[in-house]
């Protein structure tokens, strides 16, 4: 059973959202609120949701601050968006400050079920109509098709390409240990190679200079892990992220 906690200050919204939700056989809402004060104290109550879903407007603490505040406490809990609006900046704004998923609130009740038990289940979650609108201006950016002959020459190892390739795909150096059949050790040994050789002070650096100066196809940056027609942000924010927001 996934238990819900929905925090939204529109009672039609609210109450809407949990009929749906208690129609389902895997879904319980544990707790409601209407402000992001309310959320706090139910948490400090030690009421547990799996999954928190969190209007980004709610008064006096908003969405974003909320999300900020929780996922510094010793025990972090997902946090869903819920928006009206689908503002580049808001997305990026919410997954900086910690969010596993951000939904506008048009969004159909089966993707927002989907959403729910994707990142109940350890996932991040970024809804179909924005991920696909951030695909096609990846698709239609000029820097796809950068002339070769102003690419970097970057003496980069086989071994070291395919790292950045993973990298930009999202995964940590522990799952890249695992695909690739390395140490721990040695992923973190080539990814600080890879830092040393293009003068990236981190991962989020290194994507953005791999992808503006093609040495890994955009495609690969976009390579969005889709289920049953929704997206999974997990791949995608090193690509977004890494432009929005470089450290």
């Amino acid at each position: 059973m996934i238990k819900i906690m929905l925090a939204d200050d529109h009672a039609l919204v609210r109450d809407g959202i949990c009929m749906l939700l208690e129609n389902q056989p895997d879904f319980e809402v544990i707790a409601t609120a209407t402000t992001g004060e309310e959320v706090l104290a139910l948490l400090e109550r030690g009421i547990c949701p799996d999954v928190l879903l969190c209007d980004i407007n709610l008064d006096s603490l908003d969405g974003l601050e909320l999300t900020k505040i929780i996922n510094g406490l010793p025990s972090t809990t997902p946090i869903v968006i819920l928006s009206t609006t689908d503002h580049e900046q808001y997305i990026a704004q919410s997954f900086k400050a910690g969010a596993a998923g951000f939904l506008v609130k048009n969004v159909s009740s089966e993707e927002l079920l989907f959403c729910l038990r994707h990142v109940a289940s350890g996932g991040r979650f970024l809804c179909e109509e924005i991920s696909m609108r951030f695909v096609a201006k990846a698709i239609q950016n000029p820097l796809n098709y950068i002339d070769m002959r102003e690419k970097p020459q970057m003496d980069l190892t086989v071994r070291e390409i395919e790292i950045l390739e993973k990298l930009s795909e999202g995964f940590t150096n522990s799952e890249i240990s695992e695909q690739l059949f390395l140490s721990k050790r040695t992923v973190e040994g080539h990814r600080q190679n890879l830092l040393q050789k293009t003068g990236s002070k981190n991962t989020a650096a290194l994507i953005k200079f791999a992808m503006l100066n093609g040495l890994i196809a955009n495609f690969i940056l976009c390579s969005i892990a889709i289920t049953t027609s929704y997206v999974d942000f997990g791949c995608y924010e090193k690509f977004y992220g890494a432009i929005l927001n470089p450290e």
